[in-house]
């Protein structure tokens, strides 16, 4: 999510010269996704049906008979905000989407960028963040709509140690010192979340020099 780049500049051949075919919906300077498999992608869309949205957040795909809905999800700046309007219609009309996706595809994986938390213990200080973007109570409502049309949050399938986050504000050393939220997601319908082996936050390349303030989250099926 957020590639930042127009179509026309994304790198298509690097990635068929290591084996992976690549579907992107870009656009310049702001927001983008890309999807990247092995399998060849079919089905493809950038937008859903009732969601006049310019920006570039969508893109889904079957990929080997599962079907992918990769969202980078409005940030909503400021509860209260018309940005922040914006952030909870978007969410409603691509819920909408999505149950409909769930009565055809019977293995279906929603994930990205969400830019919500979705419980305090996703929250490195929850009363710091009591109420304010990411974390407050109708973004989580929504994403909990999402969530009881039936789909499971796969990193939470599995035990796991506390403090882990997928991202940190660059500002005042928040990586360093471990100030991160959760908001990076892959949530599967039933189906497919009964494959599920595994489930892990991978913090190394938040390590490398000029990294993004993102780190990948992972999920492990044997289909």
């Amino acid at each position: 999510q957020e590639i930042k780049m127009i179509d026309d500049r994304f790198p298509l051949e690097a990635f068929q010269e290591i084996g992976y075919q690549a579907q992107y919906a870009g656009q310049k300077t702001y927001n983008g996704v890309a999807l990247i498999s092995r399998a060849g992608a079919s089905d493809v869309i950038r937008d859903v049906p009732g969601l006049d949205d310019p920006a570039r957040r969508i893109l889904g795909a079957t990929v080997a008979g599962v079907r992918i809905l990769n969202l980078y999800v409005v940030n909503g700046q400021e509860v209260g905000s018309d940005k922040y309007a914006h952030k909870l219609h978007w969410l409603a009309q691509v819920t909408k989407h999505i149950a409909g996706e769930l009565h055809q595809h019977a293995r279906f994986v929603v994930l990205g960028d969400f830019n919500i938390a979705p419980e305090d213990r996703d929250v490195h200080d929850p009363e710091a963040w009591r109420d304010r973007i990411l974390c407050s109570a109708p973004e989580r409502d929504a994403l909990k709509k999402l969530l009881n049309l039936g789909l499971e949050d796969c990193f939470r399938r599995f035990e796991q140690d506390p403090g882990l986050y997928s991202w940190w504000d660059y500002r005042a050393a928040g990586f360093r010192r471990n100030l991160g939220l959760r908001i990076d997601l892959i949530l599967a319908s039933k189906d497919l979340i009964n494959t599920c082996s595994g489930s892990w936050i991978d913090k190394a390349p938040r390590k490398l020099e000029r990294p993004s303030d993102h780190t990948p989250v992972v999920a492990q099926f044997d289909l």
